[in-house]
């Protein structure tokens, strides 16, 4: 595998604790659970545990004319990537590309407008609503926002996405399409996706994400961004592709592969995605005697967002800390594994 590295010369993060890595820290720090709420299906009335948010994270963005009528994911995404562009000092233009790595993509928008449709008929299902519906929803948003016209793109994929947006950034830069590459992902919630994830036996029924447990995953909303450049900053990310398996015995094997093929050193510490489902045992695998961070007992599953959102925390973790190496192992539940390594 072909490793490529650039360097990170901004990062943003938004979770359910807020904006910004401290608050994720400190309530580690202080084994505060995470803040959860319930969303109720109106169908059958089943209550779900989820992280969302604070209402208010993002206001500042609220009068600008792209974002009046766009999804929470839109949102997070735009909150993350504006404040990872404005910690980077760069300006955007026309050598700018955009990747974001999305999940499950505008499930509240999604359900809403076929809601319509199934409920009223087609001809009550509002075009306001359609264009929102769409997975390259937030990448049309901030590159509208910024004033990009170069290279921008969506990746879809599992929890695991992020490092495959931050290895396709790796690529454009690498390839000279780009000077510099914005990679942002999010993800929202919605009652549907709290139902589906309980039926397919994921999540928490306690509201806590107990690592190694297997009491199931506390889904939550979330965003990450990072602003990378062959050179001139001081974290560095190192990549490489992703690898597929076609079931979950294959998971702990894939991992591993995907960590040995960073060829890194003993890393100080492992920021790892366990979630308190079958992805924990092969965590437990690659973590070798690095110090483990599992960010995703204190700001739940946030899906398309997750690996990006440890990516940025293993950055932070780097600086506050003064150690050299961080390793982000990711491993999704659509069964894609993927490593990148964090350097200072």
């Amino acid at each position: 595998m072909k490793l490529l590295t650039s360097h990170i010369l901004g990062s943003a993060i938004v979770t359910p604790l807020g904006t910004g890595c401290e608050a994720v820290l400190a309530t580690e720090q202080n084994a505060t659970p995470p803040p959860v709420s319930e969303v109720v299906n109106p169908g059958n009335g089943r209550r779900h545990w989820v992280a969302t948010v604070p209402a208010a994270t993002g206001s500042h963005l609220a009068r600008e004319p792209r974002l009046r009528r766009a999804s929470t994911i839109s949102m997070l995404a735009a909150t993350a990537a504006t404040a990872a562009v404005a910690s980077s000092g760069i300006t955007p233009g026309s050598r700018t590309a955009l990747v974001v790595g999305v999940s499950s993509g505008c499930a509240v928008y999604t359900r809403r407008f076929y809601e319509q449709i199934v409920k009223s008929g087609a001809n009550t299902a509002s075009p306001l609503l359609f264009p929102e519906t769409v997975h390259n929803a937030p990448a049309s948003h901030l590159a509208a926002m910024m004033k990009l016209d170069g290279a921008t793109y969506t990746l879809i994929g599992d929890a695991s996405i992020g490092l495959q947006a931050l290895h396709f950034g790796n690529q454009l830069l690498a390839m000279g399409d780009a000077d510099h590459v914005i990679v942002a992902a999010a993800e929202e919630l919605d009652w549907i996706l709290a139902e589906g994830h309980r039926l397919w036996r994921l999540t928490s029924r306690t509201g806590r994400c107990e690592p190694d447990s297997c009491s199931g995953a506390l889904l939550a909303e979330g965003a990450a961004a990072v602003v990378l450049a062959r050179s001139g900053g001081g974290t560095r990310v190192t990549t490489a592709p992703g690898i597929s398996i076609a079931s979950r015995k294959e998971a702990s094997e894939a991992l591993r592969t995907a960590v040995e093929s960073l060829r890194a050193p003993q890393c100080d510490w492992c920021v790892d995605g366990a979630n308190g489902t079958w992805v924990d045992s092969a965590y437990g695998a690659v973590r070798g005697s690095a110090r483990r961070f599992s960010p995703k007992a204190w700001i739940g599953e946030a899906l398309g967002a997750s690996a990006l959102q440890q990516v940025v925390i293993a950055g932070e973790l780097l600086t506050s800390s003064g150690s050299g190496t961080a390793v982000v192992p990711a491993l999704g539940w659509n069964q894609n594994a993927a490593a990148a390594l964090v350097s200072r």
